[in-house]
């Protein structure tokens, strides 16, 4: 394999004035410039990973911690960026929360994970870090965003989605089409954004003079089985409905899934709305009606903002997009119970 040193050599020139081409840094001379460029071709040279970093000072590579991996949620998220990356010629390391610790922990010590692997700058993607989480990280903080969250002390570095609009959005859409016996299947109390989407869901049939505090709600796990059991319970339990609103997609999969082996007609005995608007929405038999989340653009923003603080890009960065529902079949009007 041909090295620096060869296409110096083959160029007629220093092995500074090669590697100033080959990094793209420093001034050469177009007749230098193509000397160089034609010792390269005719060698296939190809700079190793660890040459190049060296040349730019830098790692190249970009941390993405995520809370765990698993479900439907992260993947699209992970390629997205993945693939933003790649064409920015930068590489992606991930890191997730492992161990017993709390999910606060699992964060911090995954941000120190990515930091100490030479990542250039870190994306979190985790709504449970503090202010002083922040702050205790020092200068490294000036190459960290926040998905998902807001840190007040890095406001211009948290890009978050408004879920309380969200949960507005979803009781709306229950709403226009006639429902007022509904059920809830919420998310962990201990994630920040269920919470939101969960007040701002209730707060619009409050105002629509909805009893809420009659209203049967069961806490789960965001994942498809807590929805299956979540609705199994619901069935059960005697509680007149005719619609469920699922804090996420995965919770309505699974409760779809029941309701179609329980004999349950979705939408023409009960209707289900789903939160997220992931890949999975679209291929669930009905087809779920879903609150849809702007992920990718929060993502990308997030990103964009990253790359400018890591690499002196210009990428155009916004804090503000949109939430709509996404209707497709699942959502129907109320039946008579």
């Amino acid at each position: 394999m041909a090295t620096l040193k060869d296409v110096a050599l083959r160029a007629g020139v220093g092995l500074g004035t090669a590697s100033r081409v080959v990094s793209g840094k420093g001034a050469v001379s177009p007749k230098t410039l193509a000397r160089v460029q034609k010792a390269i071709e005719e060698l296939e040279f190809h700079p190793s990973y660890a040459a190049r970093s060296l040349m730019l000072g830098s790692s190249q590579m970009i941390g993405v911690y995520i809370p765990y991996l698993s479900g439907t949620f992260y993947t699209p998220i992970l390629k997205l960026i993945y693939s933003e990356l790649r064409a920015a010629g930068l590489n992606m390391v991930v890191g997730f929360g492992i161990g017993s610790d709390d999910e606060r922990t699992q964060a911090v010590q995954g941000i120190d994970f990515l930091k100490e692997r030479g990542c250039d700058g870190v994306l979190v993607m985790s709504n449970v870090l503090r202010d002083e989480d922040i702050e205790a990280l020092g200068p490294r903080k000036a190459r960290l965003v926040l998905l998902n969250h807001s840190v007040p002390s890095i406001a211009a570095q948290s890009f978050t989605i408004d879920h309380l609009y969200g949960g507005r959005l979803a009781a709306q859409a229950l709403l226009r089409e006639g429902h007022r016996d509904i059920a809830v299947i919420a998310g962990p109390r201990g994630a920040p954004d269920n919470v939101e989407r969960i007040d701002g869901f209730l707060s619009e049939l409050a105002q629509a003079g909805i009893d809420i505090d009659g209203l049967w709600v069961a806490e789960s796990d965001f994942a498809p089985k807590g929805g299956w059991e979540a609705a199994r319970e619901l069935t059960e339990s005697g509680y007149p409905f005719t619609a469920v609103f699922c804090a996420n997609d995965d919770m309505a999969v699974g409760a779809l899934s029941y309701f179609q082996q329980a004999g349950v007609a979705v939408p023409e005995q009960v209707s289900v709305l789903g939160y997220d608007d992931t890949n999975s929405a679209e291929y669930t038999a009905p087809r779920l009606t879903t609150v849809h989340m702007p992920w990718t653009e929060m993502t990308l923003n997030g990103l964009n903002c990253l790359l400018n603080r890591c690499y002196d890009m210009e990428r155009p960065v916004t804090h503000a997009y949109p939430v709509t529902i996404a209707m497709r079949a699942s959502l129907g009007k109320a039946k008579d119970i």
